[in-house]
């Protein structure tokens, strides 16, 4: 009776069907009745015919005998209407299960279409329901819904050509007006004025090409285009990204714990891959206060590679965080560091892991601060088995 209470439509498809086997079998099991107790009535010992007083015995046996045979008919109706009643409540369970059958196979089609279109996000708009069969409700119904997948497709299509196209053509602008400021500083003996007012024009101009780029990754990664997948080694990346950013962690003066797993491999875009795990540990080091820390865990985990970076810090608002995975959030005016955020680097990451098939997880921790975990398919043996006899190769190349 589980999948019953999942459905509601099965369940009242299910209940209309024994209820109309339950009421024809109630109206047969009267009819039965009411010919068997109206044949029985029929029966009835008549009076005895006048005549000597030698058939009185005779008459008197003949009562007996239809007095004995109308007792017969009595019981034999009782039995009847007992055996009905228990083929009724026997038959009862079985138009349950059988309704539960009918019900599932009219349902059957809709059950199809509901899978299928969750299994459809933004991210593969591209598939259809392409449901086959009889031009009925249910194929109409399926075809309204590639319709409707189709025109989504076209305009998140559009909308993501327009911000790749206009961030490339931003690049122009922001070059010349950087090229300016370079030619008015390197004039002899150049006005203070000037010289400040380049500065602070460049911290701008650094400021939104740093926002192009953003836009530039998001775009890519919410594209799906990606044609340079390879096996990558998670654990190096973050490996990397530590490094690279040693002297930012230094002037915090921040702890950093890790456990990090070299072998830890994945397949995707390299480039991406490298920018999502950049984000996470930028997210950890910007958003952190002087003198915190970081953990930071590199993990194979089931079919999962899972990449967990903790900070410590003040109690979040759990809904507040589970906006951060979206452009342009952020957890208000008052964290440390917004004001050197773009607002996009977590989504970047969301949008990384999505078109890699992995996911993107916010957990504010209830002693303060933040856990960010960032989910990917692990490699297959086989590929990291391929890759690592080509590096073992390269390695003894001279």
């Amino acid at each position: 009776m589980g999948k019953l209470r999942q459905g509601t439509v099965g369940r009242r498809f299910t209940i209309l069907y024994a209820v109309v086997f339950l009421v024809s079998g109630m109206g047969l099991l009267a009819l039965t009745y009411l010919l068997s107790g109206s044949e029985e009535a029929r029966v009835a010992p008549g009076q005895p015919p006048p005549g000597p007083s030698g058939l009185a015995a005779a008459e008197q046996h003949i009562r007996d005998l239809e007095a004995q045979l109308s007792d017969v008919h009595a019981q034999q109706s009782r039995q009847l209407l007992v055996g009905s009643l228990i083929a009724l409540v026997v038959m009862a369970v079985v138009s349950l299960l059988l309704g539960r059958a009918l019900a599932g196979r009219v349902l059957r089609p809709l059950r199809l279409i509901t899978a299928a279109t969750r299994r459809i996000s933004a991210e593969n708009l591209h598939q259809r329901l392409a449901v086959a069969g009889p031009a009925d409700e249910v194929k109409e119904l399926a075809d309204t819904i590639d319709s409707l997948l189709e025109r989504l497709e076209a305009s998140f299509a559009a909308q993501r050509r327009f911000v790749g196209n206009a961030s490339h053509e931003l690049r122009t602008p922001l070059a010349t007006m950087r090229a300016s400021l370079d030619v008015a500083v390197a004039k002899p003996e150049p006005a203070a004025p000037t010289v400040a007012l380049a500065d602070r024009l460049r911290t701008e101009l650094d400021r939104v090409d740093h926002l192009l780029d953003g836009f530039l990754v998001l775009a890519r990664a919410q594209n799906g285009a990606l044609a340079d997948r390879a096996v990558v080694s998670l654990g190096e990346l973050t490996g990397e990204a530590l490094t690279a950013r040693a002297a930012d962690i230094a002037a915090k003066s921040l702890t950093v714990d890790d456990e990090v797993r070299p072998k830890s491999w994945t397949r995707g875009s390299p480039a991406l891959l490298s920018r999502l795990v950049g984000n996470v540990i930028d997210n950890a080091i910007v958003h952190n206060v002087e003198g915190g820390w970081i953990r930071i865990a590199v993990d194979h985990v089931d079919a999962e590679v899972r990449l967990v970076v903790e900070t410590g810090g003040r109690v979040l608002d759990q809904d507040r965080v589970d906006l951060l995975g979206q452009p342009f959030e952020r957890l208000g005016a008052d964290r440390t560091g917004s004001e050197e955020s773009s607002g996009l680097g977590l989504s970047i990451v969301a949008a990384i892991a999505a078109a890699h098939g992995g996911s993107l997880a916010l957990r504010a921790r209830p002693e303060g601060g933040l856990r960010v975990t960032a989910a990917l398919p692990s490699a297959a043996d086989a590929e990291v088995g391929q890759f690592e006899r080509v590096g073992q190769f390269r390695g003894m190349t001279p």
